[in-house]
């Protein structure tokens, strides 16, 4: 067993991190309850884009340079929504200005106390082009514009949680364990208690209770059958999934380890497997937190004369 468990140390070398944990921005998902607690200043679910007035466009055309600048931020994992602004919501100011022989279009993110952000122009069209107000036009004009109109939004939101004391910028997450499932020989309380000593550091801190926790993680453990393998022997498939879910009940992600293993060779004791898979999984879970939260993004910096055009 001794033999076939060093044998196993590198098993879990690579990990998949699952949904949830790309570095995705979240500057308008609403975080519940105690989200909200912990980020006071949390914009609404949504982000209305009007038809602009000022557009250099007939009414037809400026409403679908709305949609499709709608559709493409949707497809950023923004939940846009082409429609007028009302009180309290964010939006975005589009609009045009002809410069010479060609039209600029200008984007604004504005936030509900009427306050403006983010000014930034697209590169400049023909105005022959701009006045037919094509759709092959607009929508590309839109799927060009939407990873700055995201980037702008992400940049809002670290602002926002860099002047909020309670955020997870300012301050460690507050993770709870639940411990680990499903594992053959020892390996429910041998991989529970490397996590416990590979996970703290001066970002995330485990608590023994869920009360107030911002994340909670657990391990699900399954093993299956497999082939026979090249030599003849039998073998199993393991998965070790660290599901990580924040405090209003979404996933925030999962890193899964996958490793084909000789049957029954983790039936004992795990010994230092436990340790290398807990510690390359506190990795993966440190990750999922930080980009789900957005604690590392950069904070858009404030409005100078010199950005507002």
């Amino acid at each position: 067993m001794k033999g076939s468990l060093k044998a196993c140390i590198g098993l879990f070398s690579t990990m998949t991190l699952l949904a949830g944990c790309v570095d995705m921005p979240h500057p308008f998902g609403d975080p519940g309850p105690e989200g909200r607690r912990l980020a006071l200043t949390t914009p609404p679910p949504r982000l209305a884009v009007p038809t602009p007035p000022d557009s250099l466009l007939d009414n037809t055309a400026s409403a679908l340079w709305a949609r499709e600048v709608a559709t493409q931020l949707v497809d950023q994992s923004l939940p846009a929504v082409a429609q007028p602004a009302k009180p309290g919501d964010w939006w975005l100011k589009l609009s045009a200005t002809l410069q010479g022989s060609d039209v600029t279009p200008h984007y604004v993110v504005m936030m509900p106390n009427g306050e403006a952000r983010g000014h930034w122009d697209a590169a400049p069209v023909p105005a022959s082009v701009w006045a037919q107000g094509e759709k092959p036009v607009l929508s590309s004009l839109a799927a060009a514009s939407a990873p700055q109109i995201s980037s702008v939004l992400t940049g809002i939101q670290a602002a926002m949680m860099q002047a909020d004391p309670h955020s997870l910028k300012r301050r460690p997450a507050k993770v709870y364990f639940k411990g680990v499932k499903g594992a053959p020989g020892d390996g429910n309380v041998s991989l529970a208690r490397a996590f416990t000593a590979s996970f703290p550091d001066r970002h995330d801190q485990l608590q023994s209770t869920p009360k107030d926790a911002d994340y909670s993680v657990e391990a699900i453990v399954t093993v299956s059958d497999g082939p026979a393998g090249t030599t003849g022997h039998p073998s199993q498939h393991i998965e070790i999934s660290w599901r990580t879910v924040a405090a209003d009940g979404k996933e925030a992600g999962a890193a899964t380890q996958l490793h084909d293993i000789d049957a029954h060779s983790l039936d004992g004791p795990w010994g230092d497997v436990a340790m290398a898979a807990a510690s390359e999984a506190a990795g993966g879970v440190h990750q999922i937190i930080t980009n789900y939260s957005g604690r590392d993004h950069k904070p858009l910096p404030p409005e100078t004369p010199a950005t507002k055009k």
